[in-house]
């Protein structure tokens, strides 16, 4: 590879490789089949006893804070 940022360190959002391998991963899971059955899961964990924690989870993370461990 012959570009200038190739023998530096990527730190951060700069991590170019690991945006590649999500990018790949996740267009490969919307191409698995997979989606409808995992959206069912997701519903039936929130609809479940642990819903309220999920949803808690979700509004601190959109707030940008950190998860708590359980």
């Amino acid at each position: 590879m012959d570009d200038k940022r190739s023998n530096k360190p990527e730190w951060g959002e700069g991590d170019y490789e690991a945006a590649r391998r999500f990018d790949a991963e996740q267009a490969a899971f919307a191409k698995s089949g997979k989606v409808a059955g995992k959206a069912k899961e997701a519903r039936e964990a929130l609809d479940g006893p642990q819903g309220a924690e999920l949803e808690a989870a979700r509004k601190a993370s959109a707030e940008g804070h950190p998860a708590k461990a359980s």
